[in-house]
């Protein structure tokens, strides 16, 4: 029987409260700290489901990392494992959805395991053929391919930290503030290969398990990416400049 998925968003970083872009892999604010503090006890106090976590899956970004190690902090004192994997990283190619350098991030994150980001093209996301690329076509996959391999899993609950474009254009197509979560099941008899979900009720009704997300499913619009055909023909400063400026989501 596939796993329960508790599906949570990074807290507040530097790029979210300052709107710039353009800082690389941003670590999380003041307030991005605190926001998972209070996730951290909404979990351990409010949610018994939390409690049967069994695995940790975490994006490599820094500030989904930073979540991951306040927010989930008593599972991991439980000796719950994180895997770190690229496939949950953001979808565009802005510089705070590009992630570090391994070198770097095994340096600053020495206690996890970077074995399974090492063996990727992490964090390239322009290279031919990235499996990072920000395109339509390539995020859905990816997304895809993330169900796919929950869907398979043993564990009874497993618990994801990930970020708002991904987890709403590709997996769950619902929005998460700042260190929310919300709560999935795998539909009753999905395809395997294209399996889907089905929110609680406890974070559907309530805007996300924090109460600060907006209610309801959303969709996939044609602003989310940039037109591929264009990117597929445009090449270097001006191809990356489509790539960066044309999703409009917040990342």
């Amino acid at each position: 029987m596939p796993p329960t998925l508790i599906l949570i968003r990074h807290g507040e970083a530097l790029h979210n409260v300052e709107k710039d872009y353009s800082i690389p892999d941003p670590v999380l604010t003041k307030l991005g700290r605190k926001q998972c503090a209070d996730l951290h006890e909404q979990l351990k106090e409010s949610l018994p489901l939390a409690q049967q976590v069994e695995a940790i899956v975490s994006s490599p970004m820094v500030r989904t990392i930073e979540t991951t190690l306040i927010g989930l902090d008593w599972l991991i004192k439980k000796s719950i494992p994180i895997e770190l994997d690229p496939l949950w990283q953001e979808n565009s190619s802005k510089p705070c959805d590009t992630g570090s350098p391994v070198a770097e991030l095994k340096k600053r994150f020495s206690d996890l395991d970077w074995s399974p980001v090492e063996s990727t093209t992490y964090p390239d996301k322009t290279g031919p053929g990235s499996p990072y690329a920000f395109t339509k076509t390539a995020v859905l996959a990816r997304g895809q391919t993330c169900l796919k391999n929950l869907y398979q899993r043993k564990e009874k609950v497993v618990a994801v930290v990930a970020h708002s474009g991904f987890l709403r254009c590709a997996v769950s197509h619902n929005l998460y503030a700042n260190a929310d979560y919300r709560v999935f099941d795998f539909v009753s008899n999905t395809d395997p290969e294209k399996p889907e979900l089905a929110e609680w009720d406890l974070t559907a009704d309530n805007g996300g398990g924090m109460g600060t997300s907006e209610k309801g499913r959303v969709v996939v619009s044609a602003t989310d990416f940039p037109p591929e055909e264009t990117v597929a023909e445009v090449r270097g400063e001006q191809g990356k400049q489509i790539q960066d400026e044309a999703a409009k989501e917040v990342p």
